[in-house]
């Protein structure tokens, strides 16, 4: 998988946020972790400079570099980086670098920033292009919780998207009840693979809370052939389906006429195993109807089997899904 296919781990829509910079004179560092992509305008203006969407601190006269710390929303292994110093042309950085640590609860800004604090450089001093998406593959194994980036000398960073997969806190999810959402992104749940993302991406399905829009699911594009549209996911953990919600928000025209959901145990498949057709999938919810601008739950239609892995929804023939949750149990043995 491309590394870009996983979810952005520190975005302010997870609840990522920059705690502290050392300087963002000419825009603030909040701008790094916007979900939006930056914009420009030409006739924007400050009464410090030029409006520039991203993080930019002043020309640099004395040695060193610039830097914040970030708090990821979702804690997890970085699979990859993006750089992004769209718009700035004349004013980005020659070179970044960045850091991680993973530290529990809610640490204070000094302990973060103690000398002493132990952060682990997971991307050296690297050159960057200006107006660009910097694109930096990741190859810790590693959970974080924080970032540090540093830029060299100066300059100026659109966005910074830090793409990878969120690995929980089990003991606190386990703590918040027996059912959870087994699928969803912030408890691990990874999109494998999916049939068609032409007009929305299948990671939508797992994000967390409800859709924004029709923008925010997964739409295929309209199918002309035989066949029907799908997509797998891989469960944050093992476990057993007991209820299962296909919601269809602001899907009216486009919805898709049914679906069928299959599940497997493939514990070991490798982790982003594409050989997901020669899985043994056993039925979960045999092909059922939809409606427009719905969500369905799903509970007595469900046929059980056993602890599983992963899921397939498949979808008749085409169109689009907000969300997808699939809530059950956490298997014993993964606990």
């Amino acid at each position: 998988m491309d590394f870009i296919e996983f979810v952005d781990l520190a975005s302010e829509r997870f609840g990522g946020r920059v705690l502290a910079a050392n300087d963002d004179f000419f825009a603030p560092k909040e701008n790094l972790l916007k979900p939006a992509a930056p914009v420009f305008d030409a006739d924007k203006f400050t009464d410090r400079g030029k409006w520039m969407d991203g993080w930019e601190t002043r020309r640099r006269r004395t040695p060193g570099y610039d830097w914040c710390v970030i708090k990821l929303g979702l804690p997890g292994q970085i699979r990859g980086v993006v750089v992004d110093t769209s718009f700035f042309k004349g004013n980005f950085p020659a070179r970044a670098s960045l850091e991680a640590c993973v530290a529990s609860g809610t640490p204070s800004l000094e302990l973060l920033l103690a000398p002493a604090h132990p952060w682990t450089e997971i991307l050296p001093e690297s050159p960057l292009l200006g107006d660009s998406q910097n694109r930096f593959p990741i190859s810790s194994e590693a959970r974080f919780t924080h970032l540090r980036l540093k830029i060299y000398p100066d300059g100026g960073v659109a966005r910074l998207r830090v793409y990878g997969e969120a690995l929980p806190d089990w003991e606190a999810a386990d703590s918040a009840g027996d059912e959870l959402d087994l699928a969803a992104v912030e408890h691990g749940g990874v999109i494998l693979a999916s049939s068609d993302m032409f007009f929305g991406s299948p990671a939508n399905l797992i994000l967390p809370g409800p859709s924004l829009g029709m923008f925010d699911g997964w739409e295929t594009r309209r199918r002309r052939g035989p066949g029907n549209d799908w997509a797998v996911i891989r469960l944050g953990a093992p476990g057993t389906i007991r209820r299962v919600v296909v919601d269809t928000s602001f899907f009216k025209g486009n919805f898709p006429e049914s679906c069928s959901i299959e599940a497997c145990h493939a514990a070991g498949a490798l982790r982003h195993d594409s050989t997901h057709a020669n899985f043994a999938w056993s039925e979960v919810l045999p092909r059922t109807p939809l409606e427009a601008d719905a969500r369905r739950v799903f509970e007595k239609e469900l046929r059980s089997p056993g602890d599983v892995t992963h899921v397939r929804l498949n979808i008749f023939p085409d169109g689009g899904v907000a969300r997808l949750r699939i809530f059950g149990q956490r298997a014993k043995q993964s606990r």
